[in-house]
Parts: C-alpha cells; structure tokens; sequence
C-alpha cells in the first residue's frame, strides 16, 4: 500500500502567481497525493481565493480540503459557506478557530475551533471529513502543554476525525504528543506537518512567530551558510528528509507538506523517501 502524503497550498495574490501555482500542483500531482488543502486568511480575508483554489483542484481530479476559519463569524454566515463548499463536492475541511486580522475584537458566534468543529457536525453530520490543528510543541497562546493536550481533546470528542501538526523539526516531540495523547485514550489519526527548508531568513521568522522550534543546531548550522542559498537547501534537504523517515520508521500515518507554493523542495524530499 502507499503511504499517505499531502500538500498544502496558499490563495495566490496575482494573475502570475494563480499561473505558478497550476504548474506547482501539477507537478505534485505526479506523487498522487490523498489530498490537497488550502488556507484560509486571518478573518476569513482570501475566502473567495480558498474556495477559487479548492474549486480548482476538484477540477483537477484531486480530492480538496478547505481550511476553514471561525473566529468573528456568525452561525448564519458559517453555515452558508459550508453549503457552498458542499454543493461545490468539498468532502474534507480543515477546521481552524483562525485568527483575527489585527485591529478586530474577538466577536463572533464561535470562540473557539471546537465549537466549529461541533457546528459542523450538528449542522452536516458526517458530510465532511474534519480535519484539526494539532501543536506537538504547545500551541504559543496555551498556558501550559496539558491545558494544550486537553484543547486538542476537545476538538476529538467534538467530532474531529483526523489531525494536521503545526510543522516541527524534531521528531521526538511528535511522538511524545502521540504517546500522551494514547494515555488519554485518544487515537485519531495525527499527520505530521513538514516544512521544507529552502531558506534561512524567512523561517526563522515565521517560526518565531508561530511558535515551532528550530533546534539550536539547526539554527546554527543555517546562520552559518550566510547567503549561501545552495548550502542552504542542500542541508535542509538531508534534515528534512531524516526526519520524515524516523518518523515513519515510528509508525507515522502519513506526511502532510507545507509547500509554500513551490513544488522543488517537497519533490526532492519524496524522491529520497521513494514517494
């Protein structure tokens, strides 16, 4: 049987970049994934460019999951956009609280993705296939990893089916959530989430403010290179893929590819895994 992989994909902004993207998905059509998913702005901002890219992959005949925000959203409003991706043949969503764009008030109907996750099921039954985030590392606005664990809970026993982490670089902090989350007795399927490395500058950035971990020697190893894009990415490359098979090696379900709209880095990592 093959194993499971995924990718994930951003609302492109321009004419150029909705062109590259069809390029990069066809590309990564190649390694027949189980699905693809697409973010969701802050606020619901690229609702429109979601559901135009979701749209398009079904198009495609790739299965299609659109994230799906709730924070600052209304019952009525969120129960009609669901009928919209329904009626569009969604199957899977991506159920996130999401964040607010900066400036708003909590507002809304839905404080938190359980509470969406729960609408959906009331609302839909078992029309969608809900996926959750999960933060093998500690979601950075929970108070402690317990309080982190029982969020995650929550999101199970209100109906999720499977999970998607927060990206990682250290394989041992995945399989200590998965071994805590099975002394609670809880046993989704949790897909790790990989982050290609193809540059320095931009992940430590976007790390920092999403709360994954960069192991110091990781880090290190990346100040080191300077501008050397091509060190850069061959490192990354034989990092990245090591951990992809230590975590197969110890039982992950599958692997779930942050692309960031390029299709280079996760082709290369597949390659060395034979995927």
């Amino acid at each position: 049987m093959t194993f499971p992989i995924s990718f994930e994909f951003f609302p492109p902004k321009t004419p150029e970049g909705a062109q590259k993207l069809r390029g990069v998905r066809q590309d990564l059509y190649t390694r027949k994934p189980q699905f693809c998913s697409v973010t969701y702005g802050a606020g619901g901002s690229t609702q429109e460019g979601t559901f135009g890219v979701v749209k398009a992959i079904l198009g495609e005949g790739v299965d299609a999951a659109s994230h799906f925000s709730c924070v600052g959203a209304t019952k009525a409003s969120v129960r009609a956009q669901l009928q919209q991706l329904k009626d569009m043949g969604v199957k899977r969503l991506v159920a996130l609280r999401g964040d607010l764009p900066s400036g708003y008030g909590l507002g809304g109907e839905f404080h938190y993705a359980s509470d969406l996750v729960a609408f959906i099921r009331q609302e839909f039954g078992n029309d969608f296939h809900i996926e959750v985030a999960a933060y093998p590392e500690m979601h950075p606005q929970s108070r402690s990893p317990e309080a982190d664990l029982q969020a995650f809970i929550t999101k199970v026993k209100a109906g999720a089916d499977s999970a998607i982490t927060q990206y990682f670089f250290n394989a041992d902090a995945f399989c200590r959530f998965q071994d805590d989350l099975q002394k609670r007795g809880v046993d989704v399927p949790v897909i790790p989430g990989i982050m290609p490395i193809t540059g320095s500058t931009q992940l430590m950035r976007f790390s920092d403010a999403c709360g994954a971990e960069i192991p110091r020697w990781i880090r290190l190893r990346l100040q080191g290179f300077g501008d050397d894009v091509a060190s850069i990415r061959s490192f990354g490359l034989d990092v990245v893929t090591q951990m992809c098979e230590e975590l197969r090696r110890r039982g992950a379900v599958g692997l779930h590819f942050y692309t960031m709209n390029q299709s280079a880095a996760t082709l290369a990592i597949c390659d060395r895994l034979g995927l």
